[in-house]
């Protein structure tokens, strides 16, 4: 999203080295085309692997999780306006074949919380797409803790300070 620049600069900034990777067919999320692609640029990831997503970018980390061996996990994973079941209000059947081919499957909460020490879930009081309840789904399937912000609806701006603060948290 456009934050993304802006975030990527602030944790340089603090001495964090950042990957960002571009996904294909941004337009187009899909599963087959972007969960490699982060798996490519990831590489082997380890204690000091920490991801950030956001709206589409969390399922894709999610399923990007589903796919790593047993016994390897990331420093951990922010998760900003994500959804694990279901988003709403999309605009024609284009956009809601995509967003339930993210959910057609049940993901594999145990096996993904194996991988994450620990996460945050962040989300908008008025986000028009993701709902709160899946801020549960996120506590509860994997251990997260949930940030609700207000008034930021789907964490669009050009700066996030709420997502500053919650990677810093994350990181620390």
């Amino acid at each position: 999203m456009d934050w993304f620049p802006w975030l990527a600069g602030e944790l340089k900034n603090r001495g964090y080295e950042i990957v960002a990777p571009q996904l294909p067919k941004a337009e187009e999320p899909r599963k087959e085309a972007w969960v490699p692609a982060l798996a490519s640029a990831v590489g082997t990831p380890d204690a000091e692997t920490f991801l950030i997503g956001h709206s589409m970018g969390c399922p894709t980390i999610l399923r990007y999780l589903e796919t790593l061996p047993e016994g390897v996990t990331v420093g951990g994973v922010l998760f900003v306006a994500g959804f694990l079941n279901h988003i709403k209000n999309l605009e024609n059947a284009s956009d809601e074949e995509i967003g339930h081919s993210w959910t057609d499957a049940p993901y594999d909460l145990a096996k993904i919380r194996s991988h994450v020490p620990k996460s945050i879930a962040l989300f908008s009081d008025t986000d028009i797409w993701v709902s709160l309840d899946n801020g549960d789904l996120f506590k509860e399937g994997i251990g997260s803790e949930i940030i609700i912000e207000h008034d930021r609806e789907h964490f669009t701006e050009s700066e996030e300070p709420a997502v500053l603060a919650a990677a810093l948290k994350l990181l620390s």
